[in-house]
């Protein structure tokens, strides 16, 4: 089965920005492109499980303030030293200014 949750609203993130999203035990991370679009990747980093929601924005780049990691928020690609492994991204729906990722 598959599950839309209600993250945040689309005011809720300033343009080229991410928030921290947690739910059900697991913490994500809400991107809102200089486009104005929206992206949902898990919000700890593969390398240190820090919470990216702290990192640097820039480029669709997401930087773990940790050990500066950089990964694609869009895809979720690793983009080098010291982190090899990707963060998974999940789908996301804008409806009513209200930003859903799915889950499941």
């Amino acid at each position: 089965m598959t599950d839309w949750i209600e993250a945040c609203g689309t005011g809720d993130i300033d343009e080229e920005d991410v928030i921290r999203f947690d739910h059900a035990g697991r913490t994500f991370a809400i991107y809102r492109s200089p486009e104005d679009e929206y992206f949902v990747t898990d919000g700890l980093c593969t390398h240190e499980k820090v919470h990216l929601a702290d990192g640097l924005v820039m480029d669709d780049i997401i930087e773990c303030p940790k050990h500066n990691g950089r990964f694609n928020y869009k895809t979720g690609a690793a983009k080098g030293a010291p982190v090899c492994v990707n963060l998974r991204t999940y789908p996301v729906r804008l409806e009513a200014g209200k930003v859903y990722l799915q889950i499941g």
